[in-house]
């Protein structure tokens, strides 16, 4: 169906960025933990039919797409990263679509969630994102296995926050959650957290290293009870990141610790997420599970390197009818 008004997206513009309270966290429930079920068939069948359900098209698509782009935390996590690579990175954050498209669909001020890079990078990009509202993301604590040393991974937080991090993508420990130890994911959850200072904390579950919906579900729990102020996906590096049914039973989790504490928790997906029209899938499902309210950059974001370029594409074909070729939208 073709959405109404109502269902309209604010422009990026009228967003403000991490404005919202931080989540307090809250003592650790065990039986709230065990009484989490999740079930499988009915989450499949309900992420299968959002594709159904919800139709956007032509100047209702282009406004959704700037609101992805908006929610976007443009990434460079490689190995061969270099201080050009982010700083191109960095302009492209700046102005992640071309002045004339944006001037021809009537938007202004259009940037990125944040950038997000090691934190070797981190200095290189909060010098490159001066004078912005843009945030720096790190990803820290042995990302992305989380297998280093303790002490080394709190110290990495500690490090990246010192360097200007605004926001730290922490890994959690998989074995807490495929052992069932609540208590340690826990503990972990929020010795991480206090770590990160004023910055605020992204929980990356692993969701395809996992092996279940309801741990999936009960490790949501556990590391917003800890303190997370948003719950992501993956780390992009596993072999099934950020799929609908895991989207689906992540949001829950958040809506029920609203409804339980009155604390708003953000979501961020991440992994395998490249094309404009997937996008579109994700921000219709947040909105019809959690409302409008989450379609804002301090309660939603996408962890993306090759979604906006995408993005751009369709808005080009909105704009001139025609597909330009992808090397024309790169990211740097």
């Amino acid at each position: 169906m073709t959405p109404h008004t109502a269902d309209l997206p604010a422009t990026a513009t009228q967003l403000p960025q991490l404005t919202h309270s931080r989540n307090p966290g809250m003592a650790l429930d065990l039986d709230w933990v065990a009484s989490v079920q999740a079930n499988t068939s009915a989450i499949e069948r309900r992420a299968a039919s959002i594709g159904s359900r919800r139709s956007i098209k032509k100047d209702w698509q282009a406004a959704w797409l700037c609101k992805a782009v908006s929610l976007i935390d443009l990434t460079t996590l490689a190995g061969d990263d270099t201080p050009g690579r982010v700083q191109r990175l960095c302009a492209k954050a700046r102005a992640p679509v071309r002045a004339e498209m944006l001037a021809a669909l009537g938007v202004q001020g259009l940037t990125v969630g944040a950038v997000c890079v090691y934190h070797d990078m981190v200095e290189t990009a909060v010098r490159a994102l001066e004078g912005s509202h843009i945030p720096v993301a790190a990803v820290s604590t042995g990302f992305p296995a989380g297998l280093s040393p303790w002490h080394l991974r709190v110290q990495e937080i500690r490090e990246s926050v010192a360097a200007g991090a605004r926001e730290i993508d922490i890994v959690i420990s998989r074995r807490h959650v495929l052992t069932g130890n609540w208590q340690a994911l826990y503990d972990e959850m929020a010795e991480m957290r206090a770590a990160c200072g004023e910055a605020h904390v992204k929980a990356i579950l692993a969701t395809g290293e996992l092996g279940t919906l309801r741990n999936v579900a009960r490790a949501s729990l556990v590391c917003m009870m800890a303190g997370a102020d948003f719950i992501k996906t993956s780390t992009g590096k596993e072999p099934v990141n950020a799929t609908l049914p895991v989207t689906l039973t992540m949001i829950r989790a958040i809506r029920d610790y609203l409804d339980r504490t009155g604390t708003s928790v953000g979501y961020k997906p991440a992994g395998g997420i490249s094309k404009a029209k997937d996008a579109l899938l994700y921000l219709a499902l947040m909105k019809d599970e959690l409302g409008h309210d989450w379609l804002r950059p301090d309660l939603m974001r996408f962890g993306a390197s090759s979604l906006l370029g995408d993005i751009e594409r369709q808005l080009e074909h909105h704009l001139t009818g025609a597909y330009s070729a992808a090397n024309r939208h790169a990211m740097g």
